[in-house]
């Protein structure tokens, strides 16, 4: 799950005339797929026969996304924003970072800008 937080800008306390005092919005990567995984592990113990096949699929997609950096987490969360508003154009364009922040208003600029580039490095 990605969640935008605030953070201050550098500069916000050196009295800089540009970006003093300002607050920036960026994403960070909050994850519980250890603690998913590890219950999906002991979760067949108490299971029926009919719901074990159900519970190894689930173990081998959260396997999966437990295998993920942070950084393919973004990239992920990055490309199925563009997807709910409808972009399917180039990761590393303008119009990219123009549907991200449509997508999600609270990203700053610089945030969307390196949120696109980084998926569209990974899509490559």
């Amino acid at each position: 799950m990605l969640n935008p937080v605030e953070r201050p800008s550098p500069g916000a306390d050196d009295g800089a005339m540009f970006g003093g005092g300002r607050s920036e919005r960026t994403v960070v990567v909050l994850r519980d797929s250890r603690e998913v995984l590890a219950a999906l592990e002991r979760a067949p113990e108490a299971a029926s026969e009919e719901e074990r096949p159900g519970l190894e699929k689930a173990l081998a997609v959260a396997a999966g996304a437990a295998a993920d950096d942070e950084a393919r987490a973004r990239a992920r969360w990055t490309r199925q924003r563009l997807a709910a508003v409808g972009f399917d154009g180039p990761l590393d364009s303008v119009g990219a970072v123009r549907a991200l922040r449509r997508a999600e208003p609270s990203l700053s600029l610089r945030s969307a800008v390196e949120l696109t580039r980084e998926a569209a490095a990974g899509a490559a």
